[in-house]
This record gives structure tokens, C-alpha cells and sequence, in this order.
């Protein structure tokens, strides 16, 4: 299937959604702040950068941008799986949304290559 911006911007909305939606079933401890704050800040990030990556200004700002993204989405497939393996949440909502942050990391790191295969 072909990702057209829009899809793409919807499953990483969607995505923002399902992290805040987590983070606010982590425990009220230490340790489930700490992750919460942490997972809100990466899983949420590549939208807005995305969409940002939709207005670059050059194809260098483009590629960039879209690296950011991917950049976090790394780090919050890292915080789902100690979520995970903890567990401090219902392990079936992790499990899904695992697979969604694979997905999604797949399809940047392809579009990165295209990009960086494109620029002059």
C-alpha cells in the first residue's frame, strides 16, 4: 500500500493519541512518571514533525525532519517495550501499539533512503 501524506499524518496522529492514552495508565509512582513524561515527549514528536517535513524548506530540511522522526519513534518503541516487559499497563494495548511503532519505523526509514537516494 502506498502512504500518501495524509495517511501517513493520521496513523501518526492516531499514534500520539494511543501514546497519551498509555502514559495515562501508567501508575502514579516514581518510576511511571518518569516513563510517562518520557514516552509523551517521543510519541508524540513525530507528528508534529512530520508535518512539519510536509513544509520544508529544501529537500536537505525535508530528509532532516523526517530523520527526527524516526529518531523518535526509536526511542519510543524503546519505552513501550520497558512497559512492556514491567508491565505497568494492560499488556494488550502495548502488544498493538508495539507493532504500529515497528510500522511506523519501518515506512520512515524506507522514505529516508528514498529522500537521501534523491538528493542531489
Amino acid at each position: 500500500m502506498k502512504h500518501t501524506p495524509i495517511h501517513l499524518e493520521d496513523r501518526l496522529i492516531d499514534f500520539s493519541v494511543r501514546i497519551i492514552n498509555i502514559a495515562e495508565e501508567l501508575p502514579n509512582t516514581k518510576a511511571g512518571n518518569h516513563i510517562a513524561s518520557q514516552l509523551l515527549r517521543s510519541g508524540t514528536s513525530p507528528a508534529p514533525n512530520y508535518g512539519e517535513a510536509q513544509s520544508a524548506e529544501s529537500r536537505k530540511d525535508f530528509i532532516h525532519k523526517l530523520k527526527i522522526s524516526l529518531k523518535e519513534l526509536r526511542e519510543s518503541l524503546v519505552w513501550l517495550k520497558v512497559i512492556e516487559r514491567k508491565p505497568l499497563c494492560d499488556p494488550g494495548k502495548v502488544t498493538d501499539i508495539l507493532k504500529e511503532c515497528d510500522e511506523l519505523i519501518a515506512i520512515f526509514v524506507s522514505s529516508v533512503k528514498t529522500a537521501d537516494q534523491r538528493n542531489p
